[in-house]
């Protein structure tokens, strides 16, 4: 294997671990629309593709427009053992949700929909800004 095609597999990995040291594991519910007004953008819709955070990620508003990618990682309940989708979802922060807990977000129901089954109601999540 020649030194450039070594470097580059190095570097590969290392973005690799690097993405994945930066992940918060956390849990994810829905919200249903409307999704307007929101405590980011008032009546300016921003889509489907979005997240209301929890009050310490939220920070007071300084969270609004960040967008970060979320994985479903596992199950909650027996109800629906296996609901991931094997597949991720970009979102942007819209809203702040009061009822969250610290390591919670709460997706649009079109965004949980992409990730996992929505009958879970619930999901274990991995998210990281980007």
């Amino acid at each position: 294997m020649g030194l450039v095609t070594r470097a580059l597999i190095l570097i590969a990995m290392v973005a690799f671990l690097t993405s994945l040291a930066h992940a918060t594991n956390g849990l994810a519910t829905f919200y249903t629309p409307s999704y307007v007004p929101s405590s980011c953008y008032g009546y300016h819709d921003r889509g489907v593709m979005i997240v209301a955070a929890n009050a310490g990620l939220f920070a007071g508003k300084s969270a609004c427009g960040r967008r970060y990618r979320v994985r479903c990682t596992g199950g909650t309940n027996a109800g629906v053992p296996h609901p991931c989708k094997g597949s991720t979802v970009d979102l942007t922060v819209v809203d702040l949700c009061p009822g969250c807990a610290s390591n919670q977000l709460d997706l649009s129901q079109e965004a949980f929909a992409r990730i996992a089954d929505p009958n879970a109601g619930k999901i274990k999540i991995e998210y990281h800004e980007i």
